[in-house]
């Protein structure tokens, strides 16, 4: 297992929260995928939860080292969680042309967000598959 490289991403909710209610450029069409809209749901916290899925997609992008542009989306980089599970990463288009081009094979991602800021960190790594992973003593 190689680490390929490390992102970490903060974002000031209050200011997520004027991109997301600009109604010249809404940001959720943009930058978010059907699926990680349903699942982050409405209602209290709905905010926080995608400015911490905002961070996680520029994590991921800075532990590539590409960034967004260049063929690159910000919905080529879906974040998901499958019940009780951490969150995950996909990579569509782009990203997952640049991950594939960099051996990337597998991530390591964590979110957490307050009221007031959310944070993510990714660790892209080389030499292991997705579904290789397990909890070794």
């Amino acid at each position: 297992m190689i680490i390929v490289g490390h992102g970490v991403d903060l974002v000031d909710v209050a200011e997520l929260r004027c991109w997301i209610e600009d109604r010249r450029d809404p940001l959720i069409p943009r930058c978010f995928v059907q699926e990680e809209i349903d699942e982050v749901g409405d209602g209290p916290g709905r905010v926080e939860r995608l400015a911490g899925r905002f961070a996680a997609k520029e994590a991921v992008l800075k532990a590539m080292g590409t960034g967004f542009g260049a063929g690159i989306g910000f919905a080529d980089v879906i974040i998901y969680r499958a019940r009780g599970g951490p969150p995950q990463v996909r990579l569509t288009g782009g990203a997952k042309k640049a991950a594939t081009e960099r051996g990337i094979t597998a991530w390591q991602l964590s979110i957490s967000h307050t009221r007031a800021m959310a944070m993510a960190s990714a660790v892209a790594i080389r030499g292991v598959r997705h579904d290789d992973r397990s909890e070794r003593d």
